[in-house]
């Protein structure tokens, strides 16, 4: 059974990230009045993370890319390392939780406003991953005659470890 290529990882884990986060912000600005508080700074946040991945994400797309190395489809272990669905969704609840009741029991600063600026973070990572990360993925296969994976090892904190196949093998 031939694993999940790396382009089509993003665009599912992206869309359900994205999809978190968008749910997550209609469903504190429609039933939370105090998540529309501080709305300018929210705007100027996101605005500051849309601008970060437009020119973060084509450097670290390109890096993952380049450190690929080549792999047979019959290599053991080869699954594509998909990530379950429930964990995009998981991560956008504990971030948007970890600044919504600190401030609702009086103990931090934040609240509801930053767990908009949160989800909406989300939202804008998993859009960048599912159409950004991907277009850049497929232009460099278009390029490169090669087929991209995700390898054993790959995590959040020690980053994409991709593995690829030639056009020999497609």
């Amino acid at each position: 059974m031939q694993p999940p290529t790396y382009r089509r990882r993003l665009r599912v884990e992206g869309a359900v990230l994205a999809g978190a986060g968008a749910l997550g912000c209609a469903l504190m600005l429609t039933f939370v009045d105090a998540a529309s508080e501080r709305a300018f700074s929210t705007i100027g946040q996101l605005a500051f993370v849309t601008i970060l991945i437009a020119a973060l994400a084509p450097l670290l797309v390109r890096r993952s890319l380049a450190r690929a190395r080549p792999v047979a489809r019959s290599e053991d272990g080869l699954t594509g390392q998909p990530t379950a669905l429930w964990k995009p969704v998981l991560v956008t609840i504990v971030l948007t939780a970890l600044f919504v009741v600190p401030g609702e029991l009086g103990v931090g600063a934040a609240g509801w406003d930053a767990g908009v600026r949160i989800c909406g973070g989300c939202l804008l990572v998993g859009l960048a991953q599912a159409v950004l990360f991907e277009h850049l993925v497929r232009a460099d296969e278009a390029r490169s005659g090669r087929t991209f994976v995700r390898l054993p090892g790959t995590s959040a904190f020690g980053g994409t470890k991709l593995g690829f196949f030639g056009d020999k093998e497609v």
